[in-house]
């Protein structure tokens, strides 16, 4: 029997570089070559949670026309914001405090539990007992990519990592042939930092997937066989390796200084070259797992194995709900084979005009497809161990904006919605609350630092044991701070 060697180790003893992947690969399934975990840390407590899905929508749902009902918002239709209440709110959200908008939608009673949902999310409001609406999330930023890094990143600034690479940092990824961050994009663009490593290894950055194009390069060229791509990738593989070892060599001698000084350890940061060289280490990852992926990956994207039924279920088989539907289908399956943390990002949510036309076509496309992964996942015993969380950057105010005829609504960060279900949370149950027009969060206000201490203690990570060493500083995830939301679980 074949004695267990790591994947890094049989890589680099072997001169078949690439080409020995697949057969290393074939010795891991037979149990005689260990494999390597990219897992840095692991759990520090039981999780509730294995894998966590987070469905960004960009530009910022309404509460108000959501989840957050405000009957007196109704009453004061035109009017402007009573003192009483006008007071209590942040100046950040105070301008307009007049010509208060009703919402266009009715809510409804859903479930055992009674939470009211509007009509704009029918399919979600029959899931309600599995959600835990929070009704008082809080920041200070109005602006949307501030605002976005907040809800991504726990800072406005851009330049820290994204919690789906701090996740994939500290847990790593359960599916050898998978990345285990993906982040699915609907053709808005994408913020790097959103999806970026910021100070971590750049191989723990997500993988876009393009909802119509999925992931680039999965299929062979015309006229290129598999021989042709093993020997590009095993000349790539060695210049790499080659030119990685020089930039060490470089790099030591550059630490050691000009002047005879004694040699500065690397992992000071003082050396230039060091962060080229976790680059270069990640890009030579990143080829590893391209080269797993074409061989797996297009099965997974197959969503023709699926029978008929499922995919009605998720609205495949309808064109104002195909997109979301491939998506949220296709998030399953990734599910499924242990990808850690998966972001959908759903953009089209700044509706500063038309709200009613705006906010109705992005809840149509998504209501049911969401829904359809809530119900998916719960029958097929996953949602237990899958945390799902949907929300945006902030929410909107509850004022008329840009005119009488096809008014829209502003930015709000001072109150706004995010709602969880699934990994250990307890539905059918509402944290929080906004003042009486859904201005500012009054009850229980929940910054995004904390949801995201919240996601961490679902997957059994300590906040404050999961750090990255960064310039001689001990960089935490929640750098300003989260509270854990123990009433969610």
């Amino acid at each position: 029997m074949l004695n267990a060697i790591s994947r890094r180790t049989f890589i680099s003893k072997y001169p078949l570089g690439f080409v020995s992947i697949a057969l290393a690969e074939l010795l891991r399934v037979d149990g005689l070559l260990a494999r390597e975990s990219t897992a840095s840390l692991g759990p520090h407590a039981r999780a509730t949670t294995r894998s966590v899905i987070f469905v960004f929508q960009g530009g910022g749902p309404s509460q108000v026309d959501t989840f957050d009902p405000k009957p007196l918002l109704q009453q004061l239709h035109g009017k402007d914001v009573p003192e009483s209440i006008g007071k209590t709110i942040p100046k950040i959200a105070r301008s307009p405090l007049n010509n208060l908008l009703a919402s266009p939608w009715k809510f409804r009673q859903y479930g055992e539990s009674g939470i009211p949902v509007s009509d704009l999310h029918p399919e979600l409001g029959r899931c309600v007992d599995d959600l835990c609406v929070i009704r008082s999330c809080q920041h200070d930023s109005p602006i949307h990519a501030p605002a976005e890094f907040i809800a991504t990143t726990g800072t406005q600034v851009g330049d820290r990592p994204s919690l789906g690479a701090w996740l994939t940092y500290g847990l790593g990824s359960e599916s050898s042939n998978l990345p285990g961050f993906v982040v699915f994009k609907t053709g808005e663009t994408v913020r790097p930092p959103a999806i970026g490593t910021g100070f971590l290894p750049t191989q723990y950055q997500g993988v876009l997937v393009d909802s119509q194009k999925g992931i680039p390069n999965l299929t062979l060229p015309d006229g290129f066989t598999r021989s042709d791509r093993e020997s590009q990738l095993r000349l790539l593989d060695t210049l790499n390796r080659e030119h990685l070892g020089k930039s060490r060599v470089t790099s030591r001698a550059i630490s050691a200084g000009q002047d005879g000084s004694p040699a500065v350890p690397l992992e000071t940061g003082l050396s230039t070259l060091d962060p080229y060289d976790s680059q270069l280490e990640a890009r030579i990852k990143s080829y590893e797992l391209a080269y797993r992926m074409q061989i797996s990956a297009p099965a997974i994207f197959d969503l023709q194995q699926e029978s008929t039924e499922t995919q009605t279920l998720y609205g495949i088989d309808q064109k104002e709900t195909a997109e979301y539907g491939r998506i949220m289908l296709l998030t399953r399956r990734l599910v499924e084979r242990g990808v850690r943390f998966i972001q959908i990002r759903s953009g089209g949510w700044d509706s500063h005009a038309d709200i009613e036309a705006e906010h109705g076509k992005k809840c149509r496309a998504i209501d049911k497809p969401l829904a359809g992964l809530l119900s998916d996942l719960k029958r097929r015993g996953l949602l237990d161990e899958t945390l799902v969380i949907c929300g945006g950057e902030f929410g909107r105010t509850p004022a008329s904006q840009r005119g009488p005829s096809k008014p829209g609504r502003d930015h709000s960060p001072s109150g706004y919605t995010t709602w969880l279900a699934g990994g250990g949370v307890r539905g059918g149950q509402v944290i929080g609350a906004t003042d009486e027009v859904g201005y500012s969060a009054i009850e229980r206000p929940v910054h995004p630092n904390d949801l995201h201490a919240t996601i961490l203690h679902a997957l059994g990570l300590d906040q404050h044991k999961l750090y990255f060493e960064h310039r001689n500083r001990r960089e935490l995830v929640t750098v300003n701070g989260g509270k854990v939301i123990h009433e969610v679980f």
